[in-house]
């Protein structure tokens, strides 16, 4: 009928007779079981049983949906050898190659039972995408007000060393936030088109993948800093060409190093970005999230046991000269903070510019003394 269209290539010469039978109901005999014996999906299609006599390969399926109110749709096919013989939904040699209008399109490399599972919770939920978009918009707003304040005061700044690799840390975590949010912004449109556009939708995530880790290690490199300036005086120890190198070399040379090599894992086996319309890191196949979940959670980690051993040695200062430095070092220890409890990466931009720029003592000075604007409101 006209909720299910199949299209089966010619063989090469070949007479061969196939048999296509559709079933409005499978549910009892085929449950919504699939390989990872997850039943958290529910059969949104007709279920298709295709047979033929020769040998047929490349067969596309236009499903109708049965339930709009479902998103996230798999292409998938019985598979009778699942669980011990009791059998199970399973996506091997099955893709999604078009979701939109009320129809989803598979393709499949095999002949046996077809439908499509599907998630009970919508994607198109519009309080979500507001409280996103919302949240986003805060933070790049924030983060452009943080960079042009540190523009105005960067000459002031550069006369002390600690503040200015500190400031230095800043700029970079706001430019590498800034940028993954207007690529998260970018493929989130990708996402959205009823054609989705695979090679941009790449090329998005890979854009967000590379910038979300710069600020994940510029907030590393930033730590590293709080923990050297706890430790040493300077005096004998790292120049300030030296330092910025280390900076560099760790908040950007890192990541590009984890991005690029994620794609040429991934992307020859198709299995770089998610098949359900999401321009981000594939989980179910090829497991490449865990490229961004395992640095950003060491990161985190990492940066905890800098502030507990910065926040102990200070702890134990009493002499006049290190209250003055540990004293200097309450910025570092507030920013440290701000980095491993502001997790909602929609409302970053804005707490960095609040304790990482407005809250900052010598920014206020600075203000203060030049008579700007912004001092009259930090009053």
């Amino acid at each position: 009928d006209s909720s299910m269209q199949i299209e089966i290539p010619e063989s090469d010469g070949e007479t061969n007779t196939v048999t296509v039978i559709t079933f409005a109901s499978m549910d009892n005999v085929l449950p919504a079981r699939d390989k990872e014996n997850s039943t958290f999906n529910v059969i949104n299609g007709r279920v298709v049983l295709v047979q033929s006599s020769g040998a047929v390969n490349n067969v596309s399926f236009t499903f109708e949906i049965i339930n709009d109110t479902l998103g996230n749709p798999q292409c998938v096919f019985w598979n009778f050898s699942l669980f011990d013989g009791l059998g199970g939904w399973d996506d091997e040699g099955c893709e999604l190659v078009n979701n939109g209008n009320g129809n989803v399109t598979c393709n499949c490399n095999h002949l046996t039972s077809f439908s499509i599972l599907m998630s009970p919770y919508s994607p198109d939920d519009l309080a979500l995408d507001v409280i996103t978009y919302v949240g986003v918009g805060i933070s790049m707003a924030s983060l452009v007000i943080c960079l042009i304040i540190e523009a105005v005061i960067w000459r002031k700044i550069r006369k002390n060393a600690t503040s200015y690799l500190r400031h230095v840390s800043i700029v970079n975590i706001a430019v590498s936030l800034l940028i993954a949010n207007i690529w998260f912004i970018i493929g989130a449109a990708i996402s959205d088109a009823e054609d989705q556009n695979l090679p941009a939708c790449s090329a998005a995530t890979f854009f967000i993948h590379f910038f979300y880790l710069a600020l994940f290690f510029w907030m590393l490199a930033s730590a590293l800093l709080l923990f050297y300036r706890t430790v040493s005086v300077f005096d004998g120890g790292l120049s300030k060409r030296s330092m910025l190198a280390i900076g560099f070399s760790l908040g950007y040379g890192a990541p590009l190093i984890i991005a690029i090599i994620t794609v040429a894992i991934t992307q020859p086996q198709n299995t770089y970005i998610r098949k359900a319309g999401v321009c981000w890191l594939n989980w179910d196949e090829s497991r490449a999230l865990l490229a961004f979940v395992i640095p950003a959670l060491s990161i985190v980690a990492i940066n905890l046991v800098i502030l507990l051993v910065v926040m102990y040695k200070m702890l134990k200062r009493r002499v006049v000269g290190d209250a003055a430095q540990a004293a200097e070092s309450l910025p570092f220890i507030t920013e440290a903070l701000l980095h491993n409890a502001t997790l909602c990466l929609c409302l970053k931009g804005f707490f960095i510019l609040v304790f990482g720029t407005l809250l900052d003592k010598k920014v206020c000075m600075i203000y203060y003394s030049n008579q700007l604007l912004v001092g009259t409101m930090l009053n």
